[in-house]
């Protein structure tokens, strides 16, 4: 049976909301998947820790905390495109994300080497 296109991104959240809690000790919120032409974007709500959004209230502090976390994040980029691979067969051209210490949200977006809505 083909898998749908809301199956799959479905499949993506579960599994990169298991990658941060087993690689990054806790899970964000909610995670909502949409797959868009070559490109798979991720958007993670509730990454911030309390004492985060307190760091955050200075410049330098945020500045900090958004650092540390794309470095977290940089440093398990091998099992993000696992997943990616696992979970869709496409391989993962590109990865770009960045994490917002007002709404404390993450978006990651992942650029594939094909077009994987012409799939669906």
């Amino acid at each position: 049976m083909e898998k749908s296109k809301g199956f799959i991104e479905s499949e993506i959240s579960k599994a990169i909301t298991q990658w941060e809690k087993d690689f990054l000790g806790r899970g964000s919120i909610s995670v909502k998947t949409d797959i868009l032409r070559d490109m798979i974007i991720v958007n993670l709500q509730g990454i911030l820790t309390p004492a985060e959004y307190n760091v955050c209230e200075t410049k330098g502090g945020m500045l900090n905390i958004k650092r540390t976390r794309s470095e977290l994040v940089e440093s398990g980029i091998e099992e993000l495109y696992n997943i990616v691979l696992t979970v869709t067969g496409e391989k993962v051209k590109s990865f770009h994300t960045d994490l917002s210490s007002r709404t404390g949200e993450r978006i990651m977006v992942f650029k594939l080497f094909n077009d994987l809505e012409k799939k669906f």
